[in-house]
């Protein structure tokens, strides 16, 4: 990917095209934003958002209690099914950066319907017996979810630019609750239905059945906006990649996504080898996923009203860092302990980050361009993480070592999260 536009600066919101003294050059154009919805299209369309966000984790997260009866009876390696988990990161990261071409060509309600249509299609064809068709299947899941990634904070920033922080709390908060249901649920329906493993993941494909037959009417009754506003948004931003703020974005994106997807990979790992039985394990990551729901959700709802967004996120690394400190100490003793800290930190950074892609654009389009950016290089990082800390525990033969790992990334993602709060504007051509 390259970039041929000039260099991206930023801005204070709401400073209009006067640039403050001393501040760096800007765009000085002015980002009107779209009056977004209202009335009853508004609580159709949240009700919509909330719904496909609950479809984003289930078929990925899925997988994972069921690994251990996948690699039976599929004769799998440890190693090819660990795929299973890495490849849909990889989808995410390196789709990300077409979302915004494809919310440009057919419009963001048609596009997010069509998100949607790849779950159902994904979970359909992960029905077959070949090994080969659960792979395909899994990646067909990835790429809507990697377009639904990128569009829906465009879309949250279009339709409510008044209440941003509100639906990013139930957007995020949905994302956790859609993994805890799927972490917490998938093996007792198979035990309760007798089904088989490939039934039991394209039962998952009902909940993206659900949400397309009520996402349908969006496509045909789209926000207003101004012919300035449409022609606009139909242009890429150039030089949006030599943005500090948006590498700070991406950076605080980033780092939260590996600190979550190593832990989530590893933890029932660490318990187990504590002393905890497999099912104790499992239950705590389902745990703390559900404390995560609470922590997703309070964390964009209270930024500017009780806590800074700087201080947030902060707080969020010092609560994963006080989780993890518990984990070297008495991993057994004090789970439960532990996995609350981890859930709520993890569920404030989750939701800050995608607070700040919206917050940190100036305008739709600047909106689906960050996340498009924070998304590739995040979720890409992310899928670094249980390889990483994997190859750690290897050498170090013990679990102190990737912990602190763990521990380390924290000040960096302080640090990427200190500078994405400022209350500056990206910009770019």
């Amino acid at each position: 990917m390259h970039d041929d536009g000039p260099a991206a600066t930023v801005s204070a919101p709401g400073t209009g095209g006067a640039a403050r003294p001393g501040a760096p050059a800007e765009d000085t154009a002015p980002h009107t934003p779209p009056p977004g919805a209202a009335g009853r299209r508004a609580l159709y369309l949240g009700a919509g958002v909330i719904l496909l966000a609950l479809n984003l984790r289930p078929a990925l997260v899925a997988v994972s209690p069921l690994a251990g009866t996948i690699r039976d009876e599929s004769g799998m390696s440890a190693a090819a099914t660990s795929l299973l988990t890495a490849l849909p990161l990889l989808c995410f990261g390196l789709l990300a950066p077409v979302a915004p071409r494809l919310g440009r060509r057919f419009g963001m309600e048609r596009s997010l319907l069509g998100t949607m249509v790849l779950i159902c299609a994904g979970t359909a064809l992960r029905l077959l017996d070949p090994v080969a068709a659960l792979f395909a299947g899994t990646i067909v899941i990835g790429a809507g979810i990697a377009v639904a990634n990128v569009l829906l904070p465009g879309l949250i920033k279009r339709d409510f630019p008044a209440r941003a922080g509100l639906m990013t709390g139930l957007y995020s908060m949905s994302l956790f609750g859609g993994a805890a249901l799927a972490a917490g649920v998938t093996v007792p329906v198979q035990r309760a239905a007798g089904l088989s493993w490939q039934a039991t993941l394209a039962c998952w494909g009902s909940l993206a059945v659900v949400a397309l037959v009520v996402w349908l009417p969006q496509t045909r009754a789209r926000t207003r906006t101004t012919a300035a506003a449409a022609q606009q948004a139909a242009h890429p931003v150039r030089g949006l990649w030599r943005s500090p703020l948006a590498w700070q974005v991406t950076g605080y994106m980033g780092l939260q996504s590996l600190s979550y997807y190593a832990a989530a990979a590893w933890l029932p790992t660490m318990l187990t080898d504590a002393g905890l039985s497999a099912g104790d394990a499992g239950w705590m990551l389902s745990f703390s996923s559900l404390l995560g729901i609470a922590g997703s959700f309070l964390a964009p709802v209270i930024v500017g009203r009780r806590l800074p967004a700087g201080a947030l996120a902060t707080l969020g690394a010092v609560l994963c860092a006080a989780g993890f400190a518990g984990m070297l100490a008495a991993p057994a003793g004090g789970a439960y302990v532990w996995m609350t800290l981890l859930g709520l930190g993890q569920g404030a950074a989750i939701s800050l980050a995608l607070l700040f892609i919206v917050q940190r654009a100036p305008d739709i389009r600047h909106t689906a361009q960050l996340s498009s950016m924070a998304q590739c290089f995040g979720y890409i990082l992310a899928a670094t993480g249980p390889a990483v800390l994997g190859a750690v525990h290897d050498v170090s033969g013990g679990w102190a070592a990737p912990v602190a790992v763990l521990l380390v990334l924290l000040v960096p993602q302080v640090v990427m999260g200190l500078g994405a709060a400022r209350p500056l504007h990206v910009a770019g051509r």
